[in-house]
């Protein structure tokens, strides 16, 4: 799991270099009300009102990491322009194509089957049992927006090898 959770770059590019088929499934991007965790990195001082964004990322239509973004209101479109037309798109394409972002330090955390975003992970996966999952998160600043982007890694992430490796297996059978 380190290679996935430590890698600097794009994840983005690299679940692309790992698959065949890559997509985002966005699975919802409303108002809703942040971890307490959530709102200490963005600089609220309780659990506020944000813009939350969460997708699965899928490698050949298998889910391999739940992604979570949350954006205090207080943002306005200067700061983030494309956030609220991403559709299905990759918002990681966006950060990393855009001179003005500054990306802050990955943080990491092992999440226990109780933690809130470990059951909308499982939930929106499919995934049975109650075991540990892996995230990372990194708060990004475009201007005076913040956004703080959390992603959770699905054990299916684990299965996943080289998409040139893929394809040359499949020229041999």
């Amino acid at each position: 799991m380190r290679h996935w959770l430590t890698g600097g770059g794009s994840l983005t590019n690299k679940l692309k270099a790992h698959s065949r088929a890559f997509r985002v499934q966005k699975l919802h991007q409303h108002p809703a009300l942040c971890l307490a965790d959530e709102a200490a990195a963005i600089g609220l001082h309780r659990p506020s009102r944000v813009v939350e964004r969460e997708v699965l990322l899928r490698c050949d239509n298998t889910p391999v990491v739940f992604g979570h973004t949350v954006v205090p209101t207080t943002a306005d479109a200067s700061d983030w322009p494309l956030f609220s037309a991403l559709g299905e798109r990759s918002l990681g394409s966006t950060l990393f194509g855009d001179p003005q972002v500054r990306r802050g330090e990955l943080e990491f955390a092992r999440l226990r089957p109780c933690h809130p975003l470990a059951r909308r992970a499982r939930a929106a996966a499919g995934l049975q049992g109650e075991q540990i999952l892996y995230a990372r998160r990194c708060l990004y600043q475009r201007h005076n927006g913040l956004l703080l982007v959390t992603e959770v890694f699905l054990p299916e992430v684990l299965s996943l090898a080289p998409a040139r490796a893929n394809s040359t297996l499949e020229n041999r059978t």
